[in-house]
């Protein structure tokens, strides 16, 4: 019975790696499906700051 506890322990430890390389994955996909319009806003909200930093 110990060893059939432990089998089931270290099931868990691998399922929490699978779900960390899926939750990467998805993360990568957005990244690339919404490049553009990352790119866009990043460059906006860096316009506004140094546009509001040259005002002060």
């Amino acid at each position: 019975m110990l060893k059939t506890w432990k089998d089931f322990l270290k099931e868990e430890e691998g399922m929490g790696t699978v779900e960390l390389i899926l939750i990467i994955v998805v993360l990568i996909s957005l990244v690339i499906i919404f490049k553009e319009q990352l790119i866009q806003l990043v460059e906006s909200v860096f316009e506004k700051i140094v546009r509001q930093a040259n005002t002060i």
